[in-house]
């Protein structure tokens, strides 16, 4: 188990972001040997993609998101939580999708994070209701994928096409 230094939660092992509050967890152990093999015969057996998996220079984002004309300009930061405002708690993530019809497409409160790790982009679902999908590829929860310029993100039933600045 991995306790989360902000909340206290009980995680299980190998996850990367606290169930309970999203925060990076800390792994006391080396990479598990099984994982690491089983994630690389699953990038063996997709086909490469054609965009690339380096950040431009500005370091932005635009999100396509189906259905409406006008992307979303994120500039990017370490990491940033995708979702929809909480009112129980007031809370809201980095990217706000509500307006995006976010809530009857299945998005969850707190669905996936983008984060910037060595110049490249990853994406990980933490513990949505409706699963993240990465290029119609479901995404395992709290493992992080790299992704590509042009890529096609789906957080529950919400589309959206990713391209770099």
């Amino acid at each position: 188990m991995l306790t989360c230094e902000k909340c206290g939660f009980e995680n299980p092992d190998g996850v990367l972001f606290c169930a309970k509050c999203g925060a990076e967890l800390e792994e006391e152990s080396d990479t598990d040997s099984e994982t690491f093999r089983i994630e690389m015969a699953q990038e063996i057996q997709h086909q490469p993609r054609w965009g690339t998996a380096r950040l431009g220079e500005h370091r932005r984002l635009f999100l396509h998101i189906r259905g409406f004309s006008q992307p979303l300009i994120i500039d990017l930061r370490e990491r940033l939580v995708v979702g929809r405002f909480d009112p129980d708690h007031g809370e809201q993530p980095d990217i706000l999708l509500d307006e995006y019809h976010a809530q009857e497409e299945g998005v969850s409160r707190r669905h996936a994070a983008f984060l910037v790790e060595d110049n490249a982009l990853k994406l990980t679902d933490l513990g949505s209701a409706n699963a993240t999908y990465l290029n119609g590829i479901e995404l395992t929860p709290y493992q992080k994928r790299i992704m590509r310029d042009g890529d096609e993100v789906r957080l529950g039933n919400l589309v959206m096409q990713v391209r770099f600045a």
